[in-house]
């Protein structure tokens, strides 16, 4: 049960925040403590050895550490640094490059269907609808959360976690 719940935790809580990007552009505080708070029970009760949780975390710190470089420089919002070092701390350091790899490509398909959907945009009976006049009537800055999701679920099957069904 908690390998199980281990395996679904991480992937439920990142969409859950990409949809949150997408609706608000804004990544919750509260959804990314508890990303990285739930971690630590996981890893526990999985049976994580000490040693791998400690490069976990250090993963988690270096990803922090140039999320908020991104951040101060205005490329990234702070949620987003946020996202990006949690799930981190859940991927490792064995992951990170896997992660950051397919993040990039995300958040670069993610900038062409931006760029594409403020070029042709939506326009009709459906700005008549309240939700989808919020969402297809407003200009889109880059919710990179999307990205980090995508990173995330696409790194996580070469993750710690994914052995644990075996």
């Amino acid at each position: 049960m908690m390998s199980f719940l281990g395996q679904i935790l991480l992937p439920f809580l990142v969409v859950a925040a990409g949809v949150s990007d997408l609706l608000t552009m804004r990544i919750p505080n509260w959804l990314n403590i508890l990303i990285a708070l739930a971690f630590f029970p996981m890893a526990l009760a999985t049976g994580m050895p000490m040693e791998a949780l400690l490069w976990h975390c250090l993963a988690a710190v270096a990803v922090l550490g140039v999320g908020f470089g991104l951040f101060s420089a205005g490329f990234i919002g702070g949620g987003d640094a946020k996202l990006f070092a949690s799930a981190a701390l859940w991927l490792g350091w064995a992951q990170l490059p896997q992660f950051l790899i397919y993040t990039a490509i995300a958040g670069g398909v993610l900038a062409v269907i931006v760029q594409s959907w403020h070029l042709f945009r939506v326009e009709g009976e459906v700005h008549e609808i309240g939700w989808a006049k919020r969402l297809f009537g407003r200009k889109i800055d880059l919710p990179y959360g999307i990205a980090i999701a995508a990173g995330t679920i696409l790194a996580f099957p070469g993750s710690w976690w994914m052995p644990l069904a075996s």
